[in-house]
């Protein structure tokens, strides 16, 4: 396995990551509603599983590195 090619799958996978986790964060959130009526700990709760299923997933392969092989098959 190449390094650099972790490095770089890693970054996108935690931009993507982070990406998940507000924008579920975001959804959980209903218009008009006050902030104090907002049951925090379920939004932190729905968004930090979502989080984890991104980084799973993103174990599977990401449109932004598709063309960087994470492992490397071939002998050099």
């Amino acid at each position: 396995m190449n390094r650099y090619n972790f490095r770089e799958w890693l970054r996108a996978a935690l931009i993507r990551c982070a990406k998940t986790f507000c924008q579920t964060a975001l959804s959980m959130l209903t218009v008009g509603q006050a902030v104090i009526d907002v049951n925090w700990v379920n939004v932190l709760s729905v968004s930090a599983v979502a989080a984890v299923i991104s980084i799973l997933t993103s174990v599977v392969g990401l449109p932004e590195v598709d063309d960087v092989k994470i492992y490397d098959t071939t002998t050099k």
